[in-house]
């Protein structure tokens, strides 16, 4: 398991490749300022999904994750 400075560096430099340092700031600004509950953000996010979806989403990402390590 990484420690949480690894975890938050790692994490911020996805942010930062996916959506660019300003989008990724404010991203972090917007999850600070507002009363964010994770758990109802992800009930919200896979609602049109069924667990099967999910489930089949979440393994072809593992594929893929684990075919660069190779």
């Amino acid at each position: 398991m990484r420690t949480d400075r690894v975890l938050r560096t790692d994490a911020m430099n996805l942010l930062v490749k996916g959506l660019g340092e300003i989008e990724a700031e404010r991203f972090i600004y917007l999850v600070k300022r507002e009363d964010f509950d994770y758990t109802e953000w992800q009930r919200d996010l896979w609602k049109d999904r069924s667990i099967d979806e999910v489930y089949k989403l979440a393994a072809d990402r593992e594929k893929t994750r684990n075919a660069g390590k190779n």
